[in-house]
């Protein structure tokens, strides 16, 4: 429920990447690349990730779908800018794994027919970006 979590503006979020980039253990949540964006994969269960804040700024509001590459990166490559304010990050609750404590970014995609649980790892902080 991302109303009773804690909004994470651009300074938390690179905490939390400078965090989770200085993590050394070996877990099953680095099992596959998470660098850019992927679907959660089967080795990482769901119930492994505790949200601890959001990117949610009004759950009332219809945010962007409008995606922030400046330097024409692509919405799954591994140096695609974080940029709160932009699609999919503003839809996003962040996520810590309950056994290394790494955290990711995390949404559902929903289509006409299909739902999609997708995961970014949060930790490179210099791909944060206050851009609006």
């Amino acid at each position: 429920m991302q109303d009773l979590l804690p909004h994470a503006a651009p300074p938390l979020l690179r905490e939390l990447a400078e965090r989770s980039a200085g993590i050394t253990e070996d877990c099953n949540c680095r099992a596959v690349d998470s660098s850019g964006w992927i679907s959660l994969p089967l080795s990482l269960p769901e119930t492994q990730l505790v949200d601890v804040a959001t990117l949610i700024t009004d759950p009332y509001a219809e945010p962007t779908f409008t995606e922030y590459h400046p330097e024409g990166t692509r919405y799954d490559s591994p140096t695609a800018p974080i940029a709160p304010a932009w699609y999919p990050y503003n839809r996003c609750n962040i996520a810590r794994c309950s056994r290394c404590a790494r955290h990711y970014l995390r949404y559902m995609e929903a289509g006409g027919y299909f739902v999609d649980r997708r995961i970014r790892a949060l930790d490179q902080p210099a791909l944060v970006v206050e851009a609006d």
